[in-house]
């Protein structure tokens, strides 16, 4: 009996790059005949015409599976539908868009069968055709998040990566709503090859990923992977209280020595605008842990199914 892959793809308003993504997928498929294959398309909300889209797919390849949300969830609650509703051996995440290209999954899957991997990933190792300022931005988010946490994210990781069933369902089992994928690969451990290849652009369509949502996002990773910002929101508070104490000194030295309590109100203001400021940043990044901790409270469901041609046994279509 053949082993499946499930080849899962969150779908966010692509319905310009489909048509081209699964003619691409159907080449790789048809490369690797030993396997046997599920095409999966999260439809994460569109607002075009994506569903239908894969809808039409799913009429003239039996192979190809839909899962539509009532709204938009996000990435992160597609990739976790898609895993979840995945029924391979092996579970490969991709993107519509091209740019993480098909080609790559014959040396993914040899890296897992004849290497002894329990998973290989994609990493970019150009940003050709990205703006400067985001690759600037991204590098240094790279480079914070993997010293202040214990997830090793790898600079220029893509979700783009190929799992054992295994590794898989030990990622089910993280049900945190506020979800960091590429923490969650990293922290869960598993021994995993890394495959480098250069930037390719989009095939069709335009990103969905302006740099206030990547920078929301990159937020989110580090929230959810780290307490460093809370123990240096701790170090500011002692250090400005030792500050703040040494000035109660000074300024009470002065005035008895000078007696001239109106001399230096302007460097008075700069102090307290200076230590209000950090007191606001500190109060801050505590509301974002917060916010995470209430959110997780309420054991809100992931994502919303709206519908779907997966039926399991005893299911009426």
């Amino acid at each position: 009996m053949k082993e499946k892959i499930s080849v899962i793809v969150p779908c966010y308003n692509e319905e310009e790059a489909l048509p081209y993504f699964y003619e691409e997928i159907i080449k790789t498929a048809s490369q690797m005949d030993t396997f046997e294959f599920e095409f999966i398309f999260v439809n994460d909300g569109s607002k075009d015409k994506t569903l239908t889209l894969s809808k039409e797919l799913a009429r003239k390849d039996n192979r190809v599976k839909y899962v539509s949300f009532s709204r938009n969830f996000g990435k992160e609650a597609a990739i976790y539908a898609g895993l979840e509703n995945s029924t391979g051996d092996y579970c490969v995440l991709m993107d519509a868009d091209l740019q993480d290209p098909p080609a790559l999954l014959p040396e993914m899957m040899a890296a897992i069968q004849e290497e002894g991997y329990d998973s290989a990933a994609t990493r970019r190792v150009t940003r050709k055709g990205e703006p400067p300022i985001r690759s600037f931005f991204a590098r240094m988010f790279y480079r914070i998040i993997n010293r202040i946490s214990d997830a090793d994210i790898v600079d220029g990781a893509r979700d783009y990566r190929l799992m054992k069933r295994s590794m898989v369902d030990t990622i089910l089992e993280m049900k945190e709503y506020n979800r960091f994928s590429k923490g969650i690969f990293g922290w869960i451990g598993y021994d995993t090859k890394w495959i480098e290849f250069e930037n390719v652009e989009r095939v069709a369509g335009e990103t969905k990923w302006s740099f206030w949502k990547l920078f929301k996002y990159s937020l989110e990773g580090i929230t959810a992977f780290s307490v460093a910002p809370l123990q240096i929101a701790s170090i500011f508070g002692i250090l400005f209280s030792l500050v703040a104490f040494i000035m109660i000194i000074v300024i009470i030295i002065r005035t008895l020595v000078f007696g001239d309590p109106v001399s230096g109100w302007p460097s008075l203001v700069c102090i307290i605008m200076l230590i209000g400021g950090v007191q606001l940043l500190s109060i801050g990044v505590l509301g974002q842990y917060l916010s995470k901790t209430y959110l997780e409270t309420k054991h809100r469901p992931i994502y919303i199914l709206k519908e779907s041609n997966f039926f399991k046994e005893g299911d009426k279509p």
